[in-house]
């Protein structure tokens, strides 16, 4: 037997055939493919160099004309903490708002690095925020540059939102690992923060204008997509021949479980990707929809589950998910809320799926950025690289669970 091993080739100039042969092997979700594509076309280029505030401003202004003509005012324009794997700019537009008149709106920009940690594309984000406004906290919608044609990479504008990520009696520096959550607000969050999951889950995609997120022809063809996305990642990115990684991938291959409902997954539900106001602890608005696909909901619940996203109370024992509520409450919450059942095998699956996906984003993607210096995060995706070596433990004890 043939064993294809991490180094064939030198991945930070991929030839046009080796890019065709992994698209032939690893079919995934079209859109999916369309950005890793362009991500290995054009990783022999330029590293990344920091981008001048006044390009994204002038970049901003080419799109919004594009949209609505030359009657707009862009001001106050500064960068934006929080965003891991992109850049992020706030400002103030004053333009003829629909529907409000002469109006000054507070706006992001959110924008693609040379690389990410996390290639995503910013039409599906775009569209899955756009498809959610009204129904949960979403910030509203305005312009997206899908290809980078007006800005240096792809990118969205939305609308700003009040609130904060973390307690600002948080020390944490990474939000939403380890973000401590103190007792006196975990109740109303909690509460907003499984009604959204379960509302999220329960989203009718069967009759939802998906626009660039593709429709699996079948709830099985859903999970290979996936697979095929994370096994393509860490083959493209990875510089390491893991047996692990390969076994792991095997197993779940060869164990697929059977999806039972396709849901909106968002990815990374998680403490840190939501806002809330501090007075009166009201989640404002969900953020980072870059991962938004079609799915099995025990995807999106495994990774929100994961411990690393959560806290222990104060007994010391007792793991709060997110840093909320004990496991136990969260799912009776969930499936009472959704009308949905969670199926702890399924569980089971997921959680290899979501180490994998892990590894393969730290070990691989993040690696390999850094050491080429693609990012504006190097020293963050440095220390990932290390991190991935206790996330192969828990990958090696999962297996031990089901093999």
């Amino acid at each position: 037997m043939k064993v294809r091993t991490m180094q064939a080739v030198d991945k930070n100039k991929p030839s046009a055939e080796w890019i065709a042969n992994i698209r032939r092997r690893l079919p995934c979700e079209p859109e999916v493919d369309r950005v890793l594509t362009a991500k290995l076309e054009r990783r022999s280029g330029p590293g990344y160099s920091p981008v001048p505030l006044e390009t994204l401003v002038e970049g901003s202004r080419k799109l919004i004309a594009a949209s609505i003509g030359d009657d707009f005012e862009i001001s106050d324009a500064n960068w934006l903490s929080g965003g891991a794997s992109k850049l992020q700019m706030f400002f103030n537009l004053t333009w003829n708002a629909p529907g409000e008149g002469r109006t000054k709106t507070r706006m992001v920009l959110r924008m693609e690095p040379a690389e990410s940690i996390s290639e995503t594309s910013r039409l599906s984000e775009f569209h899955a925020i756009k498809m959610l406004e009204g129904y949960i906290p979403v910030p509203p919608t305005y312009w997206v540059d899908g290809d980078g044609s007006y800005l240096p990479y792809p990118a969205i504008i939305y609308g700003f939102a009040e609130g904060v990520a973390k307690s600002t009696k948080s020390t944490s520096n990474v939000t939403g690992v380890g973000t401590y959550m103190p007792p006196e607000i975990r109740a109303p969050l909690g509460a907003q923060f499984v009604e959204h999951y379960a509302k999220l889950h329960a989203f009718d995609v069967a009759g939802a204008d998906l626009g660039p997120i593709d429709r699996p022809s079948s709830n099985a063809e859903a999970v290979l997509w996936q697979l095929n996305h994370w096994e393509r990642i860490w083959e493209e990115d990875g510089n390491e021949d893991i047996p692990l990684m390969r076994l792991a991938m095997a197993w779940m291959r060869k164990n697929p479980p059977e999806c039972d409902r396709l849901s909106l997954i968002h990815g990374d539900f998680r403490t840190g990707n939501f806002l809330f106001t501090e007075d009166d602890n009201r989640i404002t608005t969900w953020l980072d929809w870059e991962f938004a696909h079609l799915g099995d909901r025990h995807e999106d619940l495994s990774w929100t589950m994961k411990p690393v996203f959560g806290q222990y109370a104060e007994d010391g024992k007792t793991l709060l998910i997110g840093g909320l509520m004990p496991a136990p409450e969260f799912i009776a919450r969930y499936e009472a809320l959704s009308g949905l059942s969670i199926d702890q095998k399924k569980l089971d699956y997921y959680d290899i799926l979501n180490s994998y996906k892990s590894i393969a984003i730290c070990l691989g993607t993040g690696t390999r950025i850094a050491t080429n210096g693609k990012t504006h995060q190097d020293v963050l995706t440095a220390w990932l690289a290390g991190v991935s070596y206790m996330l192969l433990d828990e990958l090696r004890t999962q297996l031990e669970g089901v093999l």
